[in-house]
């Protein structure tokens, strides 16, 4: 695996994800803001965080497979919340969690959490983005 995710000592540990990644491979990978479409470009889980983290993060699983990547690759995510309140963490750890075993663990990779005011389209809540490294 070219990512080594830490928890340094003098940083506070957080149990959504790891202070630091390190990465070791040779080919960034890049992955385009994802949303909560399916394949055929329709949302999933509207009016539904959870259901909509958990497809955000399935979609990056699947642009990394296609590449020769998988979610253990991630060296960094950034997420993005419309309307973004501390209420809503629950259910976004929520929709990591039922995503975890579909992609072969629990995601830890560094991230970023931003709230937003609007998304590409009204009914997406989540938006999710992710840098791989591969070997």
């Amino acid at each position: 695996m070219s990512i080594t995710l830490v928890n340094p000592s003098g940083l506070p540990e957080v149990d959504a994800y790891r202070q630091v990644s390190v990465a070791s491979g040779s080919k960034l990978v890049f992955i385009a803001g994802q949303v909560a479409w399916d394949a055929d470009g329709g949302t999933v889980g509207a009016g539904d965080l959870a259901a909509q983290v958990e497809q955000c993060y399935l979609n990056i699983g699947t642009a990394l497979a296609e590449v020769g990547g998988s979610f253990a690759d991630v060296a960094k995510l950034t997420v993005y919340v419309v309307d973004w309140t501390p209420d809503k963490m629950p259910q976004l750890l929520e929709g990591i969690t039922r995503a975890a075993p579909k992609l072969g663990g629990t995601p830890v990779p560094p991230g970023t959490l931003l709230g937003v005011a609007a998304l590409d389209v009204p009914e997406h809540l989540v938006e999710v983005e992710a840098t791989a490294v591969l070997d």
